[in-house]
């Protein structure tokens, strides 16, 4: 595999505040080509194309509202049609590694932590002659970080999402809860919920498919790291005292009794059932998560029963949240570069990429647009957990050792079932960490 040099962003608090942060749930839909029969009669340059499009996720009604209207839109302005495809974040990883040797989509929605090992594997098209031209000059630089390989960009950014925690407002209500300030805020919070609702987590553990989101927050909260870069060689920080604590406050979830054992390998996807099922108090999820919640309680859990506050850190603060992004990339094996080009152009235009973040729950790219939604209550919890955003490992292999290999799942597995100890779980985990990275 073809080891590229990534270009990463410096990230500092001041530029965090101009945008950041993502990625979904589950669901999947495919949905037949949009056309537009006068376009096509009138003869634009695209007229009689079909473009694939892939989305990331799950087909609520406002994401494929939003779809069916950015693809009635493109229709008109090139006479194209759309394939549109929905891939649920659990198969993600498999979809796009059959389409990596094999046949892919000509645009695609993707996470901007894969795009460094996507490009690494020649999956996706460079588009840096329309990266930053138009409305998408005012995307703040330090947005590219992940995007940028070898002075070449392979994605835009479409939308930024930062993590808190989503809790029952009733039950808080109910049982004169207020929203936590402090993590022993939180922890009592959880135990006195628990103890009035027999079976139900007070926060929930995720040790599934997205567990660094959580465990990061804890770690960066301590000062810890996962590696970094020392001259041309990834260093895992792994065993170092930041890192542990966060580590033993994770696990600490199960082993201290906020979470059932149970639940060990469940993502965010599944924690979300539960919750609206009446099994999870709190979880750390993003705004995403609502219309599945809505759906899945049968209009049950909505509006004034649920809400979100930042989550907190064990050192004081808040709690700094994953620094990610929804991207939108051209696949590498595309036979359609212009059009697909022309569909990125479309679909991160100011118009449709402010869209895009407020109708998927996310934040906006835009500054002008971010700043406005700091001020709306429903969205503070996101941008104060965002104003101290950070990132993984820039490296093309660091979902290898995050999703593929799971290596700190398997280690606070390791610890909370009793096999090892946390110096030896992560002493072992930290030589696999640095294994993966510098291969």
């Amino acid at each position: 595999m073809r080891i590229a040099k990534i270009t990463a962003a410096t990230v500092t608090t001041a530029a965090l505040a101009l945008g950041l942060a993502a990625c979904g749930s589950g669901g999947s839909a495919e949905q037949p080509p949009t056309s537009s029969p006068s376009a096509a009669a009138s003869g634009p340059k695209f007229a009689g194309k079909t473009l694939s499009v892939w989305r990331l996720g799950n087909s609520n009604p406002a994401a494929a509202t939003y779809m069916e209207e950015l693809n009635a839109e493109f229709t008109k302005q090139t006479g194209a049609q759309v394939k549109l495809e929905w891939i649920p974040w659990p198969q993600v990883a498999d979809k796009f590694a059959a389409a990596a040797t094999g046949t892919g989509p000509d645009v695609t929605e993707i996470g901007n932590d894969q795009v460094p090992m996507w490009q690494s594997q020649d999956a996706l098209t460079p588009i840096t002659d329309i990266a930053r031209e138009g409305d998408r000059s005012q995307i703040p630089q330090n947005l590219y970080g992940y995007e940028t390989v070898d002075n070449e960009i392979y994605a835009v950014p479409w939308g930024a999402g930062a993590r808190a925690v989503l809790y029952r407002k009733d039950w808080f209500e109910d049982l004169k809860i207020e929203v936590p300030q402090s993590w022993d805020d939180l922890v009592a919070a959880a135990k006195k919920i628990q103890a009035e609702k027999k079976g139900v987590d007070g926060f929930a553990f995720n040790g599934g498919s997205d567990a660094n989101h959580l465990l990061a927050a804890f770690a960066w909260s301590e000062g810890g790291e996962y590696a970094v870069k020392e001259g041309d060689k990834w260093v895992g920080k792994l065993t170092e005292p930041g890192f542990q604590k966060g580590f033993e406050t994770y696990t600490g979830l199960v082993t201290g009794g906020l979470s059932n054992k149970a639940n060990l390998t469940h993502d965010t996807t599944h924690i979300r059932t539960r919750f609206a099922n009446d099994k999870v108090a709190m979880y750390l999820t993003a705004a995403w998560d609502l219309s599945g919640i809505e759906e899945e309680s049968k209009g049950k859990l909505k509006g004034d029963k649920i809400g979100f506050f930042p989550l907190p850190a064990k050192t004081g603060g808040v709690a700094p949240s994953f620094f990610g992004g929804n991207d939108i990339a051209l696949w590498g094996t595309t036979q359609q570069a212009d059009l697909g080009k022309e569909y990125i152009k479309l679909a991160t235009s100011k118009t449709w990429a402010d869209r895009y973040a407020k109708e998927g729950g996310l934040l906006p790219v835009y500054p002008d647009t971010l700043q406005a939604m700091n001020e709306d209550p429903a969205q503070g919890p996101f941008a104060q957990a965002f104003a101290k955003a950070k990132a993984f490992p820039a490296d093309p292999n660091w979902s290898e050792a995050d999703a593929t290999k799971a290596v700190l799942q398997n280690a606070a597995r390791a610890v909370i079932e009793g096999k090892k100890d946390t110096a030896t779980a992560l002493a072992d985990a930290n030589k696999e960490l640095e294994e993966i990275l510098n291969q």
